[in-house]
């Protein structure tokens, strides 16, 4: 569920900055393929991989305690 919504969130912020997927992919010097798969809800995506994402894409991870 959770790689799904991050997933979504950066095909959708992709989007709306017009890149491609081939051309964030080389931006974020990530595969290709990496991103088609994480933007699909698939793999297991590594911190490394969605922070360099977030940075060419003007977003940054937070990690929060649960509150109860």
């Amino acid at each position: 569920m959770l790689v799904r919504q991050i997933g979504e969130t950066i095909r959708n912020r992709r989007k709306e900055l017009s890149i491609t997927q081939p051309h964030l992919a080389e931006l974020a010097q990530i595969s290709t393929n990496t991103l088609y798969k994480l933007e699909r809800g698939q793999g297991n995506p590594s911190l490394q991989v969605l922070n360099k994402l977030a940075e060419v894409l003007g977003m940054e991870l937070i990690l929060e305690v649960k509150r109860k």
